[in-house]
C-alpha cells in the first residue's frame, strides 16, 4: 500500500457535520494531517469549516484518495462517479464494505483498501 502524499487532495463520500461521527473526524484529522479534504454530503453542509460537494461530479481538481463513510446502498450507485473520479486508492471503513463495489473498482486499477481511515492516520500509514 503506497502513503498518500502530504498536502494531497481527499475526498470524503459522507460526511457528516456532526463532531461525534467518524466522518467528520476524518475530514479534521485529514486536515490536521496536512491533506486536504473534500467533503462530500448531498445535503451540502458544512463539515469542520469546509463547504460538502453535494456528490463526486462536482469534484474538479484530482483526488489521490476516496475514503468511503457510506453504506452498500449508497455506494452501489456511486461507481460510474467513482470511475470518473479516477482516485489513486479508495478506502473502505468499516461499516462501509462493499465486495462487489470493491472488486469493480480493483478490476479498474484502483488501489483497494480495507481499513479504517482515522487509524490509518493516527498510525502514519495514510
Amino acid at each position: 500500500m503506497k502513503k498518500a502524499t502530504h498536502g494531497a487532495r481527499v475526498a470524503v463520500l459522507g460526511a457528516s457535520p456532526k463532531e461525534e461521527r467518524y466522518s467528520f473526524k476524518a475530514v479534521h484529522m485529514l486536515k490536521e494531517h496536512g491533506f486536504k479534504p473534500v467533503p462530500v454530503h448531498p445535503a451540502g453542509h458544512v463539515v469542520d469549516g469546509l463547504k460538502s460537494l453535494k456528490n463526486l461530479d462536482e469534484i474538479t481538481e484530482p483526488v489521490d484518495t476516496l475514503t468511503m463513510y457510506v453504506g452498500d446502498k449508497i455506494s452501489d450507485g456511486e461507481l460510474d462517479r467513482i470511475l470518473k473520479l479516477k482516485p489513486r486508492r479508495v478506502v473502505f471503513n468499516p461499516g462501509a464494505e462493499n465486495e462487489s463495489l470493491a472488486a469493480k473498482l480493483e478490476e479498474a486499477g484502483m488501489e483497494v483498501v480495507r481499513a479504517c481511515t482515522l487509524v490509518m492516520l493516527q498510525t502514519d500509514q495514510f
